[in-house]
């Protein structure tokens, strides 16, 4: 990572970003809420991390950025459910990204999303939906229990098939997918800590996906 460009797309308040700074890469995070980035480069101050924050929507990023271009173009867990147009997304990913750059995401499982909290249930649907779910859920994923106002939240479906046509229709070609039997959160009460930061099914359930990994190149 020294002396590599990265660019993190949805960096909410920049924990990942100043990891990937804390390897060597120079970083610049960027998301669409304000207290967001003031938070991130807060954070990055009090760390003695140099790092850049940039407020914008990710569908406007390269105006956003200046017209800058990067050596990776990263993105984590749990972006992908809040854009309506994935492909419009890896075209903004394909400008942004410099020559023999590369694209990095690591996301949830999208097979996952099709069972309710409580068990392997299948409750949803799996393909992309033009209408977004719609959920009244309160906390968040650093506090489940956090009591919070502003609950209502909008939510699209993009199969692992979604992803990687999109990616692959910008340009893209992917160079590796890999399918992960763990994640990083307790997303379902079902899950059981595994690790000092994973979490999986429970011993003697079938093993399923529950995350995955991309990496695609420019041709």
């Amino acid at each position: 990572m020294s002396g590599k460009d990265l660019v993190h797309l949805q960096c909410y308040f920049g924990i990942d970003t100043l990891d990937w700074a804390r390897r060597g890469a120079r970083v610049t995070g960027l998301d669409f809420s304000g207290p967001a980035v003031a938070a991130a480069s807060e954070l990055a101050g009090e760390m003695g991390i140099d790092a850049g924050f940039v407020e914008s929507d990710v569908y406007d990023a390269v105006n956003a950025l200046g017209g800058r271009d990067f050596d990776i173009v990263y993105t984590g867990l749990g972006a992908l459910i809040w854009l309506p147009d994935i492909r419009r997304w890896a075209g903004v990913i394909a400008e942004l990204l410099r020559p023999g750059g590369f694209l990095y995401l690591a996301e949830f499982h999208p097979f996952t999303d099709v069972f309710g909290d409580d068990d392997l249930t299948v409750e949803h649907g799996y393909f992309h939906r033009e209408e977004p779910t719609v959920w009244e859920d309160s906390g968040t994923y650093a506090d489940l229990e956090a009591e919070t106002v502003r609950n209502r939240s909008f939510e699209w479906s993009h199969t692992l098939s979604d992803v990687v046509n999109a990616v692959i229709g910008a340009g893209l070609p992917v160079e590796l997918l890999n399918e992960h039997d763990y994640t990083l959160f307790p997303r379902r009460p079902i899950l059981e800590k595994s690790g000092f930061d994973t979490y999986r099914l429970p011993e003697g359930t079938p093993n399923l996906p529950l995350m995955y990994s991309l990496r695609a190149r420019p041709a």
